[in-house]
């Protein structure tokens, strides 16, 4: 009789029950807590209470994305997304008021191919785009008595308030040394101990995780540099020392991956380096003697060679670049109107759009009954068709549940609280909540949910729950429609933009090291090209490029892997090239260390990058993907 296997569960499925585990972000709590509340109660006491509920609005989306970083970065994540909010809420008020239903919905419907578009970008953008569009929908849906500059400035100010409590208060373990550098301090110790990690997995089976994870730490700190604040040249001490904490790392890191590709396993002297660095980047003081590892082979000698040269600048703390390069306005501009950034613009606005011209319809047939707003439905839409937020499918579960529950969670509490006190606390609660509940987005449409229907009862509207369950599932339903549409040009658009990037990164940083290689000067007008400091300072820099679009195309595809079959189809066998595009990374930076120690590639090198070019060029045929072609002599 045989054994049973175990079921798994469809990827779409186990994306929806899967949430993010972690400590709990106080100092995110206490902002929240501090920021929806305190504003409306302020706004209602100087009898502004629909100005109090805008600058609540933008508060409670500013916490949304006030994640985990430095100080610096939170003014780009928080600041973007605000001054496009307060843009569409400018141009959502006034197209309300002086549009008919038809205009207005071919205009919404315009605005969301632009900002679907832009979102194509990044991150950031894609806050933004989706800012942009909540708040045009709600200027456009909720009749308010105010003038639409005035919502503009209410808005910037909920926003500007939640920015300034993140500047301004200091995060736990943020003692050691200047406070307004903690998230920057942590950042870059995170990448010493991921270095050790891989140090420590060399020639396990946990050697590629590590080199992954190690890969995710490089791309934290760099992003924990980035920001308004900080300006070619570190402006402070302090941050001079960060900076050449952060540089000193990436020798290091090169050395451990070349150490992971050979699967050579060391002492664990050669962790225990890298692990007092990160001690010392914590606590803010010198590194003191480090253990050194054996000089037995290349990449070991590059590791001590590192070591040597890490102890050095932290007792130096000179200022060091940052090894990134700015995106020029061709970049964005590709970006934007590429595959990806096509037909993600064009699925937001249909989504959009036609959310717009249903919610329309319905007010104007009279199905809101006594309540006037209309905003719910397409802002809905706009969180739906967001795959920041996960899969199509897992969106639409998530999002339905968490709207009954917190509906439901808000006419128990209508009931009993006072008004409109009780309501104020309601909403200061759940803006403390926030920041726990980002980690499934079921349980962030809950406490949104709650929160919103509190403001909207507080702003003078009778209580609502039953109506925005119904339109929540209207919105689901539409946007499942659009999103299993058949779109103009292949599906996939953004899985195939990703690894377009990363196939010309892992390009240009081969291309770079074999003519180190072979005494081949750079290309004019490559990044950097004139840079002879140090003839690595390009090489990290095209390295570090690489594995970012790497891990970059590895989420989209895992996103894209986890839809439903009809849609995840549109994806297969992307994941093998991206596998095979990172093994070809990992060999290049093998090829840097054994150029750097004997000024030529062994026969082990060049066969096995011929090998990954050759299964590379054999992917491209089989999957039929347009990607740069990459050498295939060396």
């Amino acid at each position: 009789m045989s054994r049973a296997t175990p079921r798994t569960l469809p990827p779409w499925l186990d994306h929806t029950l899967r949430a993010q585990r972690g400590p709990v972000p106080w100092s995110a709590v206490t902002r929240g807590a501090l920021s929806a509340g305190p504003l409306l109660l302020a706004a209602v006491l100087a009898d502004r209470t629909s100005l109090g509920v805008i600058a609540a609005i933008a508060a409670m989306l500013a916490g949304i994305n006030d994640r985990p970083g430095s100080r610096r970065t939170s003014v780009k994540r928080l600041g973007m997304p605000a001054l496009a909010g307060a843009v569409g809420l400018f141009v959502g008020t006034y197209a309300g008021d002086h549009v008919g239903a038809v205009a207005l919905s071919l205009l919404l419907t315009g605005v969301g191919l632009v900002a679907g578009g832009v979102s194509a970008i990044g991150p950031v953008a894609s806050g933004a785009g989706t800012q942009l569009l909540v708040a045009c929908a709600i200027g456009a849906g909720m009749p308010l008595p105010d003038e639409g500059w005035q919502r503009a400035l209410a808005y910037l100010a909920g926003a500007g308030w939640l920015l300034g409590l993140r500047l301004a208060l200091p995060t736990p373990g943020s003692l050691a040394g200047d406070f307004r550098f903690d998230g920057e301090r942590e950042a870059v110790a995170a990448v010493y101990d991921a270095v050790a990690d891989l140090l420590d997995a060399v020639g396990t089976p946990h050697a590629t995780a590590r080199r992954v994870a190690l890969t995710a730490a490089l791309d934290h700190a760099q992003d924990a540099f980035a920001g308004p604040r900080l300006r070619r040249y570190a402006s402070s001490s302090a941050e001079r020392r960060l900076h050449a904490q952060y540089a000193a790392a990436l020798p290091l890191a090169e050395a451990a991956t070349a150490l992971a590709w050979a699967g050579e396993a060391g002492s664990g002297r050669a962790s225990a380096g890298p692990r007092r660095l990160a001690t010392a980047v914590r606590e803010n003081t010198h590194t003191g003697p480090l253990p050194a590892p054996t000089r037995s082979a290349p990449a070991l000698r590059a590791l001590d060679d590192a070591l040597l040269r890490a102890a050095e600048a932290f007792d130096q703390a000179e200022g060091s670049d940052l090894h990134t390069r700015r995106r020029t306005a061709k970049d964005l501009l590709r970006a934007v109107f590429g595959a990806g950034g096509r037909e993600y613009g064009l699925r937001v606005a249909l989504c959009f759009g036609a959310s717009a011209a249903v919610a329309q319809a319905l007010h104007h047939a009279r199905w809101y009954g006594q309540h006037e707003h209309w905003y719910w439905l397409p802002a809905t839409a706009v969180f739906l068709v967001k795959p920041d937020l996960g899969p199509l499918a897992s969106r639409v579960l998530c999002r339905a549940a968490g709207t009954v529950l917190g509906a439901l969670v808000f006419a128990g509490f209508a009931a009993v609280l006072p008004r409109p006190e009780g309501l104020i606390a309601l909403v200061a609660v759940s803006g403390a909540l926030i920041p726990v509940a980002t980690r499934h987005f079921a349980a962030q449409t809950a406490v949104v949910t709650v929160l919103v229907l509190a403001l909207v009862m507080v702003g003078g509207e009778p209580q609502a729950s039953a109506g925005r369950i119904g339109e929540t599932l209207l919105a689901c339903a539409i946007v499942l429609l659009v999103g299993h549409l058949p779109m103009p040009g292949q599906r996939g658009g953004t899985v195939r933009a990703r690894l377009t990037a990363a196939s010309g990164a892992a390009q240009a940083y081969l291309d770079h090291v074999l003519r180190e290689a072979y005494g081949t000067p750079s290309k004019p007008g490559t990044p950097n090209a004139g840079d002879t400091s140090d003839p690595r300072t390009l090489r990290w820099t095209l390295r570090r490029e690489a594995y970012r679009t790497l891990a970059e195309a590895r989420t989209a595809i895992a996103l894209a892997a986890a839809e439903l079959p009809a849609l995840a189809r549109h994806s297969e066998g992307a994941d093998h090239i991206v596998a095979t595009l990172e093994r070809l990374v990992d060999t290049t930076t093998a090829c840097a260390v054994h150029l750097d120690d004997s000024g030529r590639l062994t026969p082990r090198h060049t066969e096995r990058l011929t090998e990954l070019l050759n299964e590379l060029a054999e992917d491209r045929e089989r999957i039929g993907l347009r990607l740069p072609e990459l050498p295939l002599a060396v």
